[in-house]
């Protein structure tokens, strides 16, 4: 086993942290995940809002700093940004953290994110650690075009009824689920979205890591996939494309003609629906009776 790199003396010191709320990412598991960038924005913290306190200040005792943290929640997220508000019309560095990984994904902030934004202070990202992005890079589906849709619903009903809207998409879907909901949740999908392929990832960049990967018939009945612990993202590839049918074709060209002319609309359809040009073209034209 090798040793871990040496610090590479080419690294740029650090910079002056300005003013401004910084929503910063820390590791979803790996302390070793955590950024110069991140080290050196909460060094410099007059203020850290943070999901749960607790958390942060375990995490800010491993790297050797300390900061007035106040806790930003669901619950206290109101009091929370009038307080950050306060402090950054001061002058003041504001850095805003969730317990792991990225700010706002799934995760509290957005009130605060939002009233800075509002008053017209700035704002700044300190990118990093993220499960959404770790369990897409290693699930071996298409990355190109990326729907995220955090939790589904708990119920099936409800569930069932959410995947029924992501369906036609033709994109590879993301969720967050928990490990007790995780094989009905998986179930659902198979009978909403049929055997596309997926993938199961656990416990990113943790000692458990695991990525199971199947069509989603047979990660619903993969026993590792039964209420196993710790935090899962599921990521499904995109669906086959579905044929437009000749009324759907032109339900869509008498739409497109009202506001094209008929080359333009046969374009715009061809391009939504995936079909031929010309004989679009050409049923345009019969549409307006040419």
């Amino acid at each position: 086993m090798s040793e871990p790199a040496a610090f590479p003396p080419a690294v740029p010191p650090p910079r002056p942290v300005e003013p401004g709320l910084y929503l910063v990412a820390t590791p979803i598991g790996n302390l070793r995940d955590m950024t110069l960038r991140a080290l050196d924005v909460l060094a410099a913290a007059d203020l850290v809002l943070a999901e749960d306190t607790r958390v942060t200040a375990k995490l800010l005792s491993a790297y050797g700093l300390k900061a007035k943290l106040e806790r930003c929640d669901d619950h206290a997220a109101a009091r929370a940004a009038e307080l950050a508000i306060e402090r950054l019309k001061d002058g003041a560095v504001v850095a805003l953290v969730s317990d792991a990984g990225t700010p706002m994904v799934s995760d509290p902030g957005f009130v605060v994110a939002r009233a800075a934004i509002a008053e017209g202070l700035p704002v700044h990202p300190v990118p990093g650690a993220s499960s959404l992005l770790a369990a897409l890079c290693i699930a071996g589906l298409p990355a190109d075009r990326v729907l995220f849709a955090g939790f589904l619903p708990p119920k099936s009903g409800a569930r069932r009824a959410a995947l029924e809207e992501l369906r036609p998409g033709r994109q590879t879907l993301v969720f967050f689920e928990s490990g007790p909901r995780l094989a009905d949740s998986l179930a659902d999908m198979a009978a909403v979205l049929g055997p596309r392929p997926a993938a199961v990832a656990r416990e990113l960049t943790k000692l458990y890591e695991e990525c199971v990967r199947g069509s989603l018939p047979e990660l619903a009945a993969d026993p590792r996939c039964q209420s196993p612990k710790g935090e899962i993202v599921i990521v499904v590839g995109p669906g086959a494309a579905e044929i437009a049918s000749a009324a759907d074709a032109d339900a869509a060209l008498s739409e497109a003609l009202t506001r094209l002319p008929p080359g333009e609309a046969a374009a715009e359809v061809s391009k939504a629906l995936g079909l031929p040009r010309k004989p679009l073209y050409r049923r345009a034209l019969e549409l307006q009776g040419r």
